[in-house]
């Protein structure tokens, strides 16, 4: 490639260094910076987390994310997606 010289001056990731050596389009679906997608937040589990927020809120000497990941009905969410996602509501 006779413009690769150019890409060079500029920051690359793993997964776009990998595309350049191996040739565009190579990376399969799912691979690269974009397979740690975190799912959308249905409405039913915003609901379930307001229900839970509300519940464990006056709760005293207790850690209110902890408890709320504790009682969640879907499990794989992580302590930071609980907080932004309260934050968002």
């Amino acid at each position: 490639n006779k413009k690769a010289f150019v890409e060079l001056l500029f920051w690359k990731s793993p997964s776009t260094v990998r595309e350049m050596t191996e040739g565009y389009g190579t990376l399969q679906e799912g691979e690269g910076a974009g397979r740690r997608r975190i799912p959308p937040w249905t409405p039913q589990e915003e609901q379930e987390l307001r229900e839970l927020y509300w519940k464990y809120k006056e709760v005293e000497g207790e850690d209110l994310i902890g408890a709320i990941l504790a009682h969640l009905s879907v499990p794989g969410r992580t302590r930071r997606q609980v907080v932004k996602q309260l934050v968002r509501l």
